[in-house]
């Protein structure tokens, strides 16, 4: 892993724009910039200014003028990446962009791979390995429930709330194995009520974290939500509607949807992930009932059901309505985690005096009418009342990195065997090692214990300039 050279690339998304920044990291940024940059003041060298200070001029090859740019100065340790860095603010041109990059790159720059600039930021303390990988998450963000999980974690929360657990754990750790030097003198340093009770307190800690990430995954990558129910009941009229455009095929011809169709939408900052499935149905059709099967499976990755009903077939067959009851308390026996809400379709087509029927038969209603768009923002208003975002808003910490939800795993699992080794009385140096392997997994998440594999599996995923 080489962090002693001068690394370059382009830090604004590639294509033409109205202007391009390009980011210079490393020992010598600021000589290799000055030998391509003439200032609009005579004799100005960028060595000799102040760092965090802008300055106008020109690119240079040779005697050859590049174009007009506008140089950020960041001098000693002050910068991002924690080393001498030059950001070169220059006009959008692809032509222009590489003109600069290869220019640099001839007078002693190397093209930095993915993520490497935060990886530099990583290896010279700027961010530990959480606050790094919050980055990406930053970059990613697509819905203000995101985003606010990657800033708070980008910000140091989830990093803080675990390094102070992990102090308080390593303290206790040193004391035990100070005791193990002197087991001949069976004496004990670390107080056992404290040491039981500080273990109590980690392992409540680490179960709150383990659990937000069923929370924090979904917010991050998007609510999956299902539109089930039986054929021709609106569910492809119900996601165009909700989507505002014609995503789904919609025909009188029950059976119509065959594949699961998905699409994302932004609600009030919370991006959600409706599945429109095919209607649930016995039929002899081969391919109808290889949807139907997929419904089945959307349903079990789903957070929340939508389950839809047509008010016209209520309406015009009453009996039908216990069937239907009959059918989602099936479905909520099936899926016992899972919420399911009611939705009447079509009322449109309904006499107030029905209406009146299925609010009484139906608890938690709502209703709407799909082709007309009425009740849909009702509707909207619901899904974001339903989505869990309570923790987001209370600034509690909130898990949405898989690796971090598997060191959590790790380090609780560690943690119940150094309570199980208390409860059973056994010898310190035997739940010594378990209290090691736990702050070993916490380490992991901060970085304070790191491969070169895991460091390359993480920023590999970044994108080249960041």
């Amino acid at each position: 892993m080489i962090t002693n050279d001068t690394i370059v690339a382009l830090a604004t998304p590639s294509g033409a724009g109205a202007i391009a920044v390009i980011r210079v990291s490393g020992k010598d940024a600021i000589t290799i910039t000055d030998a391509c940059f003439k200032s609009v003041k005579a004799q100005k060298s960028l060595s000799n200014q102040k760092t965090h200070t802008l300055h106008l001029g020109h690119i240079v090859d040779d005697e050859k003028y590049v174009d007009e740019v506008l140089v950020s100065l960041f001098k000693g340790t002050t910068s991002y990446t924690g080393e001498p860095t030059t950001e070169i603010s220059c006009h959008g041109s692809v032509y222009i962009q590489q003109e600069i990059i290869q220019l640099l790159l001839r007078n002693g720059c190397r093209m930095a791979d993915a993520g490497e600039f935060t990886l530099r930021a990583f290896l010279n303390g700027k961010l530990d390995l959480a606050q790094a990988e919050a980055v990406a998450d930053l970059i990613a963000s697509d819905s203000e429930a995101s985003h606010q999980i990657a800033m708070q974690q980008m910000r140091g929360g989830f990093s803080n709330e675990l390094q102070d657990l992990r102090q308080e754990l390593l303290n206790f750790a040193s004391l035990i194995e100070l005791e193990l030097d002197f087991s001949e003198e069976d004496v004990e340093f670390a107080d056992r009520t404290q040491f039981i009770e500080l273990v109590s307190k980690i392992a409540q800690v680490l179960k709150r974290l383990i659990d937000s990430f069923s929370v924090g995954n979904v917010l991050k990558n998007g609510i999956p939500i299902a539109i089930v129910g039986e054929p021709n009941v609106g569910k492809s009229t119900l996601l165009n509607a909700l989507l505002n455009e014609e995503r789904a095929i919609v025909s009188d011809i029950a059976g119509t949807t065959r594949d699961a169709i998905e699409d994302q939408l932004n609600i009030n900052g919370i991006m959600f992930r409706f599945i429109d499935t095919a209607g649930i149905r016995d039929t002899k059709d081969v391919v109808e009932n290889i949807g139907i099967q997929k419904t089945y499976e959307n349903i079990d990755k789903a957070q929340l059901v939508l389950y839809l009903i047509s008010g016209v077939v209520v309406q015009d067959t009453p009996d039908q309505i216990d069937l239907l009851l009959k059918e989602i308390k099936r479905l909520q026996q099936k899926y016992p985690l899972k919420k399911i809400q009611v939705i009447v379709n079509k009322t449109d087509l309904l006499s107030d005096n029905a209406i009146q029927k299925l609010k009484l038969k139906l608890e938690n209603v709502i209703l709407i009418s799909a082709k007309n768009k009425s009740g849909i923002i009702e509707l909207k208003e619901e899904l974001t009342q339903l989505a869990n975002i309570g923790a987001i808003s209370n600034n509690q910490t909130i898990v949405s990195n898989s690796r971090h939800f598997e060191a959590l795993n790790n380090a609780l699992s560690a943690i119940k065997d150094v309570q199980k080794g208390i409860d059973n009385q056994i010898s310190s140096d035997l739940f010594a090692i378990d209290i090691r392997e736990a702050l070993h997994h916490l380490g992991l998440i901060s970085g304070e214990v790191t491969t070169d594999d895991l460091l390359g599996n993480i920023f590999a995923n970044f994108c080249i300039g960041k």
